[in-house]
């Protein structure tokens, strides 16, 4: 059985590039074959940024992810109700878009917010859509009523399969196939294997979305292929399996027990013992028959997905018109 079979047999649930490569192997010096990683940290606001790049197909089967570069910016602070923290979240996630998306006064920018406006943890992509500053209609009917600093910006919230009726590649292909911008943008919920990573991290990617991803219900891929340009993903983690969460509060109580220096009962011993795979297989197998596939998300989720979309949608904003401040930007969206 080969590296990609071992580490793959088991259905630990993450869309996290970064959680990928841990998966493969803990040990944060060990190289894989394929990937580079870098990592930088700001200690004054606690906010860490890991890159991960996937540059070969040996890369790619190793992380079961497609070849290109994924963005993690980790930060407690992200669901915590700090206006200045956020600021600073703000100002790094418009940096490393800048680092992925080259735009001009000439692009033409689409953004898609995926996911169900019904359902909180998977209203992120609308809602971030609902803060933009979507300018399209100003470039095609008032040209002489703004600037260069104004990019052209349209923006999309398709809804879900159950809503519609149609897949949401099949509504953004005809979107794009009538708008014809030089780029999409999709933003969409996604799923942690690390409770404390769940509305905590943005991962911002290259290689396009599936949507669906964060509530277990994936859907056709939206990426450069199917859509003809190229494409960046933009996804934040706001569920986490039932499984990892037990898993997770296993493992602290274990840890606990031994910085206490209390002799470990039999059961924590053998189940310190497992590798992650192997732990999470046996808490998946006892809770399954009693709660299925049951995700879960944090009792304030409504207010954090309000205060995360705020900071999306401000880092776009930034990005994408380049030649305005965050006032003129609120004054725009007033």
């Amino acid at each position: 059985m080969n590296i990609n079979e071992e580490m793959w047999k088991y259905s630990v649930r993450t869309d996290l590039a970064l959680e990928a490569r841990e998966m493969v192997s803990e040990d944060k010096d060990v190289e894989v074959p394929g990937v580079k990683v870098t990592v930088q940290e700001d200690k004054e606001w606690d906010i860490t940024v890991t890159w991960v790049e996937v540059f070969n197909d040996e890369g790619a089967e190793i992380m079961q992810k497609p070849k290109g570069n994924y963005i993690t910016i980790e930060s407690p602070q992200m669901k915590e109700n700090d206006i200045d923290a956020h600021e600073e979240l703000i100002m790094a996630t418009a940096e490393m878009l800048k680092k992925l998306i080259k735009v001009n006064k000439d692009s033409k920018v689409l953004v898609v917010g995926l996911g169900n406006r019904q359902v909180t943890p998977d209203a992120l992509g609308p809602k971030v859509v609902e803060d933009l500053l979507v300018t399209r209609h100003l470039h095609d009917y008032l040209p002489d009523e703004i600037n260069d600093a104004v990019s052209s910006v349209s923006a999309l919230a398709p809804g879900v399969m159950g809503q519609t009726g149609v897949e949401t590649v099949e509504i953004v292909e005809g979107v794009v196939a009538k708008v014809k911008p030089d780029l999409v943008i999709c933003i969409d919920a996604l799923a942690s294997r690390r409770t404390s990573r769940v509305n905590a991290t943005i991962q911002i990617a290259d290689t396009g979305v599936q949507p669906g991803a964060g509530v277990g219900n994936r859907r056709a891929g939206i990426n450069q292929e199917t859509l003809g340009v190229p494409v960046i993903a933009i996804g934040i983690p706001t569920v986490v399996d039932a499984a990892t969460v037990v898993n997770d509060t296993i493992e602290y109580l274990v840890k606990a027990i031994k910085a206490q220096n209390a002799e470990s009962p039999l059961l924590f011993g053998a189940y310190h013992d497992f590798n992650d795979q192997e732990k999470f297989m046996l808490i998946k197998e006892v809770l399954t028959p009693y709660v299925g596939e049951l995700f879960v998300t944090p009792k304030d989720v409504d207010a954090v997905i309000d205060r995360i979309s705020g900071v999306v949608s401000n880092a776009l904003n930034l990005m994408l018109h380049e030649g305005l401040e965050r006032d003129d930007i609120n004054r725009f969206l007033y």
